[in-house]
């Protein structure tokens, strides 16, 4: 197919300019009509291939999250219209000079104005207008003046794949279809004699609706669609509130947020008072990453910025905005309860919440109308503005039916902050954004993508029970034990009961292997049940769904065991009563019933092959519609069939029988010579043959067809049916897919476990101190790559004893890594996963908080200073006795007397004030001071190393280049954490691996030895002035008989050896290691320099 020779550009609806006369007869038309673009761009076959780079973008009514087009000074000169176009209102007001599909596009855009509209035409769908311009850009496919409007299309085939590609570019895309056949339109236009309903076009009307958040719920895509995404699609919406503040001046914000997830069900909302820099909001974003925002203006400007930061141009998530003000006192709350009331009647959706609820067994989450009325005020108002908006997409039903409500943070779970999620790299890293080398990505192990994503939840909210910890604990190690000796689960029905009992447990992990990995394999069932749910799935999905629950149940059936009848508990098949509980739960008798009713209904070869019209099994009984449609479709056939009994007798032909060739049914088939009566129609022929259609025939095809189609609506209404009483079972397949993921992530971490010689962590009573014991403890993430070269290190933190950790030490040597390590094994220890360490005695932490690295928010306004400050801020406002502080580097962005000032201070206050387990490394030796208050409470820790350091002497000579003067020695680091402080940093060293230019690390050198050389005079004269006056005499009376034994020329020796009996008096007395290795260090320099002036 060759390019075309010149692309059109044009704005949305632009019309062809009207004829000048109003009156008379039409003129004829000029010899060169004018295209229907504002802009036409003509180019050279030598600049075509760059223009056709180039695609069509119209600048008005810009949409939300559009890829930014290259080139825009020449796009927006193509783009700028010669003449303004009439407005699309008044153009579908008056309707003249549309044609009939035209006239439908511009009624449709009318109804839907911030859809794109894809027609279904022919075999084509096709885009209008600005819709055009921009599916051309996004595409790559060419737009072209069509009549009125400009015009690009795809084939059928390829719907799902172009969908994709739109919504992915953050459009909401709307598919239209024909709702009428040719057969029905045209007993339509026969029953109305005509009456212009055979010239109308086909009705059309907006059959679904894609959007990133809804894609995943709205079916199957036909047509080349790409595999789906198998991560969490969230709906958030977002309102906030000020509020006065209790106890100052002022005000404070309280936001409300509601996050959905159409294609599971899932909803999940909180309200909570934040901060000024919204660090709450700013977790729940990075922990939940919706798709999309709905944004419940008015929202008060930090709350603004906070959304534009993460919603923005650069970022790939559609962000909708609706008003609040609608909402008057319980206008909200009355919305909802309205919805409720029109979805279904009262005692089915007790019965589903009741259903729910036993099926659940003691989960405490409440559903439907009863959660609703028990959230706050702000958190009804977003969640009438998300019904609000799901109702575009007949998704709203969600919220009433077996829909799990959960809060964001429960009293059993922990909340992890932003910076947390971020700094410990839990769910991506900070190099490129994505998960390669984050801890989801090395502990996930699930088998599934609705296991994958309730991994995704339970790693970023921790428990904080002990009790619920210790039983995910022992399911880890029940799974992890029975690995060590599998048997074929056919063995599970042979031998005695006693035997039956051991392979059950035994044959523990190979059930839950094969039951995932089939799950694995096969759709994705929490979405397909939800997709069912919403009457959008196919019936080869709806079978395949039911189908994999019904499998999965059955094989997790064999672990019951509940034909033997065993008292003693030591000798249940499972033990831990969370995996009985979650099998018990995904193997319900119940519930695999329900299943095999509801596939008894249908035809499993007709459902793989599409056919509508064989699908359901219907009888008198059952689908009577459909069975009646069956009955009129076989009348219509056979009158069809008795007809060449008629023909037989009329052309004397007794074999004659009704030929189908190249689709085409019912054909006589007969010699070119013979003759036929005149009315016959003539088919098509060969070169002895003619095939006829007869009156007789047309019209019993045209029934029959008929027929056919009717059948097809009533299937298809007898489907819709179908899958909305699936609403009935709806919350009690959804409990089973929840056990199911469960099993998934327990199923994770027993591999985890087993692969990496992990050890199940102990946690001590609630009444004992806060306490850390860690044995040989690993980091997760860089031990994966490292292997056996990763040198572990032992933690031993009390709050009784040390509770405090100062790590110092030089830079790159394992500080960063060492104090992420502690807190990454507190969390998965909490998280209910084994960790990696030959030993670990913990406490329960409420909360984690860590303050590391450099970073700053251009687009809040607020320098890389300020943020650690708010981070700081924000662990002393809000860390407990029991909660783990991990700070790395406080005060590196002010000055040096400022950000020492600012570290001690904050670590006094965690000290004195909140008396929490705290690691905090530094390069600031002053801060080693707080030992002498805290004494036995602090500790002064270094990662060691091995080290030759060269200063360069200070001296006014020119700087040489020479290999040999750039030496500064050489460090290796053991990555060990020992006792004691390191008082060097080694910064020229990494320097040097940077590869600074040499005469500038020449000169930091320089530098470096100067800075030293002016230190150790102010130390000596600090010391003199803080030595004891007994010292002070001590010295004196050295230094005088010393110079009454010497002569002139020795003075100076004796006044150095004065000077190294202070320094070493003085390290003697000394408590600080820091000043007693000042102190002996300058009393051996000053002895080398002493005795190297005597021998020249």
């Amino acid at each position: 197919m060759g390019k075309p020779k010149q692309q059109v550009l044009s704005r949305f609806f632009s019309r062809k300019p009207a004829s000048s006369s109003s009156a008379g007869p039409d003129p004829p038309p000029p010899p060169k009509p004018k295209p229907s673009a504002s802009a036409v761009a003509s180019f050279s076959p030598a600049k075509r291939a760059r223009a056709l780079s180039l695609s069509p973008k119209s600048p008005a009514a810009k949409r939300p999250n559009a890829i930014p087009p290259s080139r825009d000074a020449i796009r927006r000169t193509l783009l700028e219209p010669l003449h303004p176009a009439p407005p699309p209102p008044a153009a579908a007001a008056s309707g003249k000079g549309y044609t009939p599909l035209e006239q439908q596009v511009v009624d449709l855009k009318a109804r839907h104005p911030d859809v794109l509209l894809m027609v279904e035409v022919g075999y084509r769908f096709r885009f209008f207008g600005e819709d055009a311009a921009v599916a051309a850009a996004v595409l790559g496919i060419v737009a072209h003046p069509d009549h009125s409007f400009l015009t690009a299309s795809i084939p059928t085939f390829r719907l799902g794949f172009h969908v994709r590609r739109l919504v992915a570019a953050g459009h909401k895309v709307g598919v239209v279809r024909q709702t009428e056949t040719a057969a029905i339109k045209a007993a339509a236009a026969a029953a109305n004699k005509g009456g212009g309903a055979a010239a109308a076009p086909f009705a059309r009307g907006l059959s679904a609706v894609y959007t990133r958040a809804t894609i995943e719920a709205a079916g199957e895509l036909e047509g080349g669609a790409a595999a789906p995404e198998e991560g969490s699609r969230y709906l958030v919406c977002v309102v906030d509130k000020e509020v006065e503040a209790t106890g100052r001046e002022g005000f404070q914000v309280k936001v409300g947020v509601v996050a959905i997830e159409v294609s599971t069900g899932e909803v999940v909302h909180g309200e909570f008072m934040d901060t000024a820099s919204r660090s709450g909001l700013e977790a729940v974003l990075l922990g939940l990453a919706p798709v999309e925002v709905i944004l419940g203006t008015p929202l008060t400007f930090a709350t603004e910025k906070v959304m534009t930061a993460y919603a923005g141009s650069t970022s790939d998530v559609r962000v909708e905005r609706a008003s609040c003000v609608c909402f008057g006192e319980g206008g909200a709350l009355a919305e909802l309860i309205s919805l409720f009331e029109k979805s279904v009647d009262n005692d089915s959706r007790v019965e589903d919440d009741r259903q729910l609820m036993e099926t659940n067994g003691n989960n405490a989450n409440l559903h439907g109308i009863e959660a609703v009325m028990a959230m706050p005020e702000l958190v009804v108002q977003a969640l009438a503005l998300s019904v609000g908006y799901l109702k575009v997409f007949g998704m709203e039903r969600i919220i009433c039916f077996g829909s799990s409500f959960r809060p964001f943070s429960a009293d059993t779970e922990m909340s992890l902050s932003a910076n947390t999620l971020q700094q410990l790299e839990v769910l991506k890293n900070n190099s490129d954004g994505t998960t390669e080398g984050s801890l989801f990505q090395t502990m996930n192990n699930t088998c599934t993508a609705f296991g994958s994503r309730l991994f995704r939840n339970w790693l970023t909210h921790p428990l904080c029970d002990r009790h619920l910890i210790g039983a995910r604990h022992d399911a880890v190690s029940e799974i992890s034990e029975s690995m060590g000796s599998r048997h074929s689960i056919n063995n599970l029905q042979d031998g005695e009961d006693g035997s039956s009992v051991a392979l059950a447990r035994s044959d523990l992990s190979t059930i839950l292997s094969s039951v995932l990995e089939m799950l694995g394999k096969s759709l994705d069932i929490q979405r397909g049940i939800t997709r069912i749910f919403h009457c959008k799935a196919t019936a080869k999905e709806f079978v395949g769904v039911i189908q994999s629950i019904l499998t999965a149940g059955k094989q997790l059936q064999k672990l019951v065991l509940e034909d033997i009848d065993i008292v003693s508990s030591q000798h249940k098949p499972v033990h831990s009563s969370l995996l009985r509980r979650l099998i018990s739960t995904a193997s319900s008798s119940t519930v695999l019933n329900n299943a095999v009713k509801l596939l008894s209904c249908l035809n499993k070869d007709a459902a793989d092959r599409g056919d509508m019209l064989k699908l359901f099994i219907a009888s008198v009984d059952h689908f009577p519609e459909v069975a009646e449609g069956h009955v009129n479709v076989e009348m219509a056939n056979h009158k069809l069939n008795l007809l060449i009994v008629d023909y037989r007798k009329q052309l004397g032909m007794h074999s004659l029988e009704f030929k189908t060739v190249s689709g085409t049914t019912h054909l006589i088939e007969l010699p070119v010579d013979r003759r036929v009566p005149s009315n016959w129609i003539k088919i098509n022929s060969t070169k002895k043959t003619t095939r006829y259609h007869t009156p007789e025939i047309l019209k019993n095809l045209d029934s029959l067809m008929l027929a056919t189609e009717e059948l097809a609506v009533i299937c298809r209404s007898t489907w819709h049916k179908f899958l909305t009483d699936f609403g009935k079972y709806y919350a009690q397949f959804q409990a089973v897919v929840e056990s199911l993921a469960a099993l998934d992530c327990l199923y994770s971490f027993a591999v985890l476990a087993k692969q990496n010689n992990y050890v199940r962590p102990t946690f001590v009573h609630e009444s004992e101190p806060s306490q850390i014991h860690i044995k040989d403890g690993r980091h997760p993430v860089l031990e994966s790559s490292l292997g056996d070269n990763f040198v572990p290190n032992d933690t031993e933190l009390h709050a009784d004893g040390e509770y405090c950790q100062i790590v110092t030490g030089p830079n790159m040597g394992g500080k960063s890594c060492y104090i992420r390590q502690v807190a990454l094994i507190i969390l998965m220890a909490q998280v209910g996963s084994f960790v990696p360490a030959s030993s670990a005695k913990l406490h329960v932490v409420d909360r984690i908080y860590t303050r590391m690295g450099a970073s700053d928010s251009i687009q809040q306004g607020t320098s890389t200073f300020h943020e650690e400050m708010n981070e700081a801020s924000n662990i002393l406002h809000n860390c407990s006795s029991r909660s783990l502080v991990i700070i790395d580097e406080l005060g590196r962005g002010t000055s040096t007397h400022d950000g020492v000032a600012i570290a001690y201070a904050t670590l006094h206050y965690l000290l004195k004030e909140k008396k929490c387990i705290t690691i905090f490394v530094t390069h600031y030796p002053k801060i080693l001071d707080i030992q002498r208050e805290f004494e036995g409470n602090v500790g002064a820790y270094h990662v060691s190393y091995l080290a030759t350091r060269k200063l360069l002497e200070v001296t006014d000579k020119p700087l040489e280049t020479s290999p040999e003067s750039n030496d500064l020695g050489e460090i290796t680091f053991l990555y060990k954490l020992v006792a004691g402080a390191s008082d060097k940093s080694f910064g020229l060293n990494v320097a040097m691996l940077a590869q600074l230019p040499s005469r500038c690390i020449k000169r930091a050198s320089v530098m470096a030895a100067k800075l030293q050389e002016e230190l150790s005079v102010r130390e000596e004269k600090k010391l003199w002035r803080t030595t004891d006056v007994a010292t002070v005499d001590v010295q004196s009376e050295c230094s005088t008989k010393v110079g009454l034994h010497c002569a002139q020329p020795y003075q100076g020796l004796a006044e150095a050896c004065g000077r190294v009996l202070l320094n070493m008096t003085l390290a003697e007395s000394n408590n600080d290691v820091m000043d007693t290795l000042s102190s002996l260090k300058n009393a051996r320099e000053i002895a080398q320099k002493t005795i190297e002036g005597f021998l020249k």
